[in-house]
């Protein structure tokens, strides 16, 4: 938890918003995404580490192939585990964030995923299918650890869940722009998503960060004083299955550029 605050806390005295950026474990192998992760570390403030899954309800087609891509190369949790390691050999101070599906945590066990994810450099956890209601003893498990739950809102989340969310998520919560599965837009809406941050905020008291559909600068820049940071994945996970490095440092030098103040 101690890296994410900190992060947050560097970044807004200084008037800038974290970037987040999402790819998936051992996309397409994983010793080329201990590559492209210390790429992306270049730019990113924070990482979200895609655990691989058959079946990723949460995302669109372009990060679905991406974990079919990870899978087909031996991808599983303990590979993941062995990944956080090793960028932990090159990045000591930036947090990591596993992002995954529940099913591959009970298989694996609760109590051993959380510490074994500890021990290897993990900073915290989203679980986009494992609800606040029934994600209370995960998340308390988690907070035992020092490590951070992360639990998110949508657009369609009521008041009172989104108190629920505020009680047992941890140094933030990740707001969900689009009703949908992840992926890139052209436009989003703006002024609304602005709006329920704004509500979300004053509700809870947390941070929140937005992602869903952020795939270039200008997402970035239309609502740049309302969230706590921004996530961007498909865009990012699209360049990594074209092989196009070139283009994926491109986009992230642009998107890191945006969340400084002008």
């Amino acid at each position: 938890m101690e890296r994410i605050r900190n992060c947050f806390e560097k970044l807004l005295s200084k008037g800038e918003k974290p970037l987040i950026v999402y790819a998936t474990a051992c996309d397409p192998s994983c010793s080329e995404s201990l590559e492209i992760f210390r790429l992306i570390l270049k730019y990113a403030d924070m990482v979200e580490i895609g655990m691989p899954f058959s079946d990723p309800l949460a995302d669109g087609p372009t990060i679905q192939k991406a974990h079919e891509r990870a899978l087909s190369s031996g991808a599983n949790t303990q590979k993941v585990f062995e990944l956080v390691k090793k960028i932990r050999e090159f990045e000591s101070e930036k947090p990591i964030i596993l992002m995954g599906y529940y099913n591959p945590i009970f298989v694996y066990g609760e109590d051993k995923f959380i510490r074994d994810a500890f021990n290897a450099g993990v900073d915290g956890f989203i679980v986009p299918d494992l609800p606040p209601e029934e994600g209370e003893d995960f998340a308390r498990k988690v907070k035992s650890m020092k490590l951070s739950p992360i639990f998110l809102a949508a657009p369609t989340s009521t008041d009172e869940r989104v108190r629920k969310i505020g009680e047992v998520t941890g140094e933030f919560i990740y707001y969900v722009s689009v009703t949908g599965i992840t992926g890139e837009r052209e436009e989003l809406a703006y002024k609304e998503i602005e709006k329920d941050i704004e509500r979300i905020k004053r509700i809870t008291g947390k941070k929140t960060v937005v992602g869903f559909g952020i795939s270039r600068g200008k997402h970035i820049r239309e609502m740049y004083n309302t969230p706590d940071g921004f996530v961007v994945g498909s865009a990012v996970v699209k360049r990594i299955e074209k092989g196009n490095f070139e283009e994926l440092e491109s986009l992230l030098r642009e998107l890191k550029e945006v969340t400084k103040p002008c």
